[in-house]
């Protein structure tokens, strides 16, 4: 709609007003299949248009290591405790190891970021080597609002190719599971995450059953609001014990608190550095 397209303009990065595609931000071609299900499950293919793996090349061959999100047609969202080395970017991926028509794969040019940010805040920014050509595959995932904070229990979706089970296999197809969201004032407790988790987090689960898991990591956490879907978390960190333990959810990097920081990298003179922020303060799930 007109409204949806007005938004994306709104919020998205300057990058991407450059190379404006036909496809409105958060509303993929594919509707992904969202009914309350208990544990993850195979998503509907490419109801996810944003979600990429991120792969490192091992001994010659492609490797996934973490997932991301499109935000524009030349950025992809992540964790910054996944960025150490040369990547490459996956797009319109459903399997990952079979050829798939629409899927693209894309060198990363650098990584801005801001030193400045500190140890606890677990997110980057990928600049594509080219812009990538939206399509029904691949398409961008809308931008919460600045600051925008998610009631309890509010029904989000976790994507990715992470783990099936604690130190079980990589999924091959993507995965989605229904995460609901914990508010901070529960997620705090000493029984849950404690001082660990921080205003500029997000966690979601905990019920013992579902979670995030090993690969997971850097990965959206989907939420539909203003009539398409939002990427208001990336996945940041877990249990040590076990992907899926009790009063143990899986916590984002918030995304609405980071909104300033998106557009200002995406628009002011690029903050490059040597190395991209990588963080290693918590049991990642890398």
């Amino acid at each position: 709609s007109l409204l949806q397209v007005l938004w994306c303009f709104v919020n998205a990065p300057l990058s991407s007003l450059l190379h404006f595609p036909a496809y409105s931000c958060g509303v993929p071609a594919y509707p992904p299949y969202v009914a309350r299900v208990v544990g993850g499950e195979d998503a509907n293919p490419h109801s996810w248009p944003w979600q990429i793996s991120l792969q490192y090349d091992k001994s010659g061959v492609w490797a996934h290591t973490c997932g991301g999100t499109l935000i524009a047609t030349n950025w992809v969202l992540t964790a910054a405790h996944c960025i150490s080395r040369t990547y490459r970017v996956l797009l319109g991926k459903q399997n990952l190891e079979v050829e798939e028509p629409g899927s693209v794969a894309v060198l990363s040019l650098h990584c801005p970021s801001r030193s400045d940010l500190g140890f606890s805040n677990d997110i980057a920014l990928i600049k594509l080597a080219e812009p990538v050509q939206l399509s029904e595959t691949i398409q961008p995932a809308c931008l919460p609002a600045n600051g925008a904070i998610l009631a309890q229990d509010f029904p989000c979706y976790i994507t990715g190719w992470g783990r099936l089970w604690t130190n079980g296999p990589i999924s091959d197809d993507l995965q989605q599971a229904l995460l609901p969201v914990v508010d901070h004032a529960t997620c705090s407790k000493w029984d849950w995450w404690g001082f660990r988790v921080k205003e500029t987090m997000v966690c979601a689960g905990g019920d013992g059953v579902v979670s995030g898991c090993n690969g997971d990591s850097g990965g959206p956490l989907n939420c539909y609001g203003a009539n398409a879907w939002e990427v208001h978390g990336i996945v940041s960190f877990g249990s040590g014990l076990s992907c899926n333990t009790l009063k143990k959810p899986t916590v984002f990097t918030r995304v609405s608190a980071y909104i300033d920081w998106i557009n200002e990298v995406g628009i002011g003179p690029l903050k490059q550095s040597s190395k991209c922020l990588t963080r290693f303060l918590h049991t990642y799930m890398k």
